[in-house]
């Protein structure tokens, strides 16, 4: 089991960056997928979940983000508008049960990816 998170970079405030998170060694129908990002000094929290049958999302803050996947490349993406300096962090790709509960918290994924930094600065 692998997830490849990639796509993060240095945006400024008000832009754009889309993620993305390649599944290998396991099929995305089976699973869900969470994005999670992790500021210094801080915990890391829940930002998108997807469900295995792609049919649900849940998100930390509405509006903003989506979270989409595709099933053909197993991958799930991220994308991210109206970025701002509060969403400077790294973001990580989980492998999960479900996208309620339990699993808003962090501790309870085994798989992760290996994180990309966003940094949103003038």
């Amino acid at each position: 089991v692998q997830l490849q998170a990639s796509g993060g970079g240095l945006v400024q405030p008000g832009g754009s960056l889309r993620l993305s998170c390649a599944a290998f060694g396991f099929t995305l129908n089976d699973f869900t997928i969470s994005w999670f990002r992790q500021a210094p000094g801080k915990e890391r929290e829940v930002v998108a979940c997807i469900n295995k049958d792609g049919d649900s999302t849940s998100y930390r803050n509405s509006g903003r983000f989506t979270i989409s996947r595709d099933v053909a490349k197993n991958t799930v993406s991220l994308q991210m508008n109206s970025l701002n300096a509060e969403d400077t962090a790294k973001y990580y790709c989980a492998r999960g049960f479900g996208c309620y509960g339990v699993y808003s918290d962090w501790r309870s994924y085994e798989y992760w990816g290996q994180g990309t930094q966003v940094t949103v600065s003038s």
